[in-house]
């Protein structure tokens, strides 16, 4: 799958997560940031991708600042077991430094991360983009 092709996917998907259950609008500007991340996935390694996250990942998120606002598998194969998708909020691109920095020094992490990965790397490479909301958006 081309980047562009998921980066359109992605962002096509948090407009209309953001639509249904977000859906309220703001005056002024943007007081956070928002981090697209686009996980090629390891051949046969999505199901132990997804359970890291849903047991573990989201949780140490919260711990360190970062909040998640929706996590993405494409239906169409091949694309189903090749990319995970996740959006998350900072208050800042700072912030998203600072916590990220945070999030990989935590000993649970690490633990979580190495136990995982002991028959070899779930992610082959990951595509990171920060991004603002337009005026327009619904997801501000």
């Amino acid at each position: 799958m081309n980047t562009s092709l998921a980066l359109s996917f992605a962002c096509g998907a948090a407009t209309m997560f953001a639509t249904s259950v977000i859906g309220r609008a703001h005056g002024g500007p943007p007081n956070h940031v928002y981090e697209l991340r686009l996980y090629h996935v390891t051949s046969g390694k999505m199901d132990a991708l997804k359970a890291r996250f849903g047991d573990h990942t989201d949780a140490l998120f919260k711990r360190h600042g970062m909040k998640s606002i929706g996590y993405w598998q494409p239906e169409d194969a091949p694309s189903s077991q090749e990319l995970f998708i996740y959006l998350l909020e900072h208050p800042s691109r700072q912030d998203a430094d600072k916590n990220w920095a945070a999030f990989q020094a935590d000993p649970e992490w690490q633990k979580v991360k190495a136990e995982s990965e002991i028959h070899g790397s779930l992610v082959d490479r990951i595509d990171r983009y920060f991004m603002d909301p337009t005026p327009y958006s619904a997801l501000k």
